[in-house]
């Protein structure tokens, strides 16, 4: 059976009008070599949606785009845990003292931290942050990613799956943390592509995403196959303004970088902190994406 590959734009508080979104696809052989076939696009309106959606059968593997864990030394400087604690992993004693406190109750410590800090150094970085650049996982504004954390992560571990590198699962259900960012600033720069204000949403937004897809499908990426979809798939990420299906994709071609890469930790590095976890595909140095 080829396995299911998932790519999952998450949203820590989703609705009708702003799912979390899931991409599938697998791999499969082409007349020119192998290609990543977008098989659907799901919409799941609430959280407990996304837990029934982790839960189900595998085998699959999805990448999903939220922080799966917090920075060694913010939890060492709050006394939160971050070493296996009874039999749990630092990963998963970490993510439930964190699942056990409100998110009033997070920010405020997270504040508290970022208030005794320079001026230039408020935030605490995972080391998979700078080679990707993406937000501190503890950023609670623009963008929130903390409360996508907050959200996420207990119910990865919850749900059962497993996580490379943090925590072990079921190996019929594979996570492991995607960034959208980091793959679209492989095909545009740091041109933007999407926009939640309806103002903002502007023609050259959208040429950006035009050309993404464009790329994509002609396998200029570096990640992996070229990516096969249909009209209609090619036409709603291009015409979605907020980017979430475009980003939902771009999740999938990381389930599929790591996919490809399974025999060797997903393509995971060779050391990576078990409590802070690594964002996939991303190399431990800046240089090189493939």
């Amino acid at each position: 059976m080829r396995t299911l590959l998932h790519g999952v734009d998450f949203t820590s508080a989703p609705s009708r009008r702003k799912p979390i979104t899931v991409a599938d696809g697998r791999i499969e052989a082409g007349r020119e070599g192998a290609v990543l076939r977008l098989e659907r696009i799901d919409a799941l309106p609430e959280l407990d949606a996304f837990d029934r959606w982790l839960r189900r059968p595998g085998p699959w593997l999805a990448a999903c785009d939220f922080p799966f864990g917090l920075p060694r030394p913010l939890l060492a400087a709050l006394g939160w845990p971050h070493r296996p604690v009874h039999g749990d992993s630092a990963w998963a004693a970490s993510v439930r003292h964190l699942a056990a406190m409100s998110r009033a109750q997070m920010i405020g410590q997270f504040r508290a931290y970022c208030d005794a800090r320079p001026a230039r150094s408020k935030f605490a970085h995972r080391a998979t942050d700078r080679p990707a650049g993406s937000s501190p996982s503890m950023k609670w504004v623009n963008p929130p990613v903390a409360l996508m954390l907050h959200a996420g992560a207990p119910r990865l571990l919850a749900a059962g799956v497993d996580l490379p590198g943090l925590h072990p699962g079921d190996p019929l259900r594979v996570v492991l943390e995607g960034y959208p960012g980091y793959l679209a600033r492989a095909l545009v720069g740091r041109r933007s592509y999407k926009a939640d204000d309806r103002a903002r949403q502007t023609p050259e937004r959208r040429e950006a995403r035009q050309w993404m897809i464009a790329q994509l499908e002609r396998g200029e990426h570096g990640f992996g196959p070229p990516l096969a979809l249909d009209a209609a798939h090619r036409r709603d990420c291009i015409e979605d303004p907020a980017g979430d299906l475009l980003d939902a994709v771009l999740c999938l071609v990381q389930a599929a970088w790591g996919w490809r890469r399974r025999a060797r930790r997903y393509g995971l590095p060779d050391s990576i902190d078990p409590v802070e976890g690594w964002i996939v595909s991303v190399p431990p140095d800046p240089g090189g994406a493939s």
